[in-house]
């Protein structure tokens, strides 16, 4: 008798149950001290990266060589879907060949067709709508700092209510901690997705930054205009002023909160050189996580 496993995906935070996330950063942990030396040894991922990215294919490219696995790089230039070929055909290909699929990407339909047409895990490095691997890191960095328990915690998002927003939202509706988003006019976070947040947790959408950062535990923003958006940037810069997070900024929320941002940052934009180089910016140990959540990550999915 053939046993058949039904494969599991990380496109959103919110595909993982409260406990599994739960187990997910406790693994995370685990592999950060040396507790777990669990490998993929054998094991193949092949990496699709329509937009260019630095800590996303580092961290998943050494992660999986330090599990004993294999990492591919497929760009647009390196492979027949850069053009024209269809999802569907890609996924079914990349099935025969490989253990698992991580794309990064712009839209999140594109996400969604790879993950119905693949019989093995895809995961989403990043779309418009979401950013789940990356806010997975940024969980761990929190706990790192206040403890495993978030239902205490209060975070405040500045800016965009892009795919980090709708991320930090996801996170919020499976571990029930305060989210307080200052987005401008326009701009806001996925409704669908801060609706289903409000029905587990504190959430709170406000156009003014001192009320979303008054008392936060973390204070987290990204750029104002992300990959795709460039030509939106005179118009965004418009948009965001008063949005920058800066020292006057940072002293509203509590005098142990950290700053995270999820990199590239633009300093003098979004925040100030002063908060990203300061005491409470804890933006490298951020960056670092990525290669230990996105190990947990794999050998969830892989192992």
């Amino acid at each position: 008798m053939s046993l058949v496993t039904q494969k599991r995906d990380f496109l959103s935070i919110s595909d993982f149950s409260t406990d599994e996330l739960t187990r997910l950063l406790n693994r995370a942990h685990r592999l950060k001290v040396g507790k777990e030396d669990s490998q993929l040894i054998g094991k193949s991922l092949a990496m699709i990266f329509r937009k260019s990215s630095t800590r996303t294919r580092i961290s998943f490219e050494v992660g999986m060589t330090q599990l004993g696995g294999h990492a591919l790089f497929l760009s647009d230039h390196d492979s027949q879907i850069g053009r024209g070929e269809p999802i569907h055909d890609t996924a079914k290909v990349l099935s025969r060949y490989v253990d698992g699929i991580m794309i990064r990407t712009f839209g999140h339909e594109e996400v969604e067709e790879l993950s119905r047409h693949a019989s093995i895990p895809v995961i989403n490095g990043l779309t418009d709508l979401l950013h789940p691997c990356q806010v997975v890191a940024d969980l761990q960095t929190v706990a790192e700092e206040f403890g495993p328990d978030y239902s205490e915690r209060t975070v405040a998002w500045i800016g965009d209510g892009n795919n980090m927003a709708n991320s930090w939202l996801n996170a919020a509706y499976r571990l029930g901690f305060s989210v307080r988003l200052a987005c401008p006019e326009g701009y806001d976070p996925d409704p669908l997705i801060f609706e289903r947040a409000k029905q587990m947790a504190d959430v709170l959408l406000t156009r003014d930054p001192c009320e979303a950062v008054q008392g936060a535990d973390v204070v987290t923003t990204d750029v104002w205009a992300s990959m795709g958006q460039e030509e939106e940037a005179r118009e965004r810069m418009a948009a965001f002023t008063g949005f920058s997070v800066d020292d006057t900024l940072m002293q509203q929320a509590f005098p142990s909160a950290i700053f995270l941002h999820c990199l590239p940052a633009h300093r003098g934009e979004e925040v100030s050189s002063s908060v990203i180089d300061g005491p409470q910016s804890r933006i490298f140990n951020e960056a670092e996580n990525r290669i230990h959540t996105q190990k947990a990550i794999l050998l969830e999915l892989l192992g």
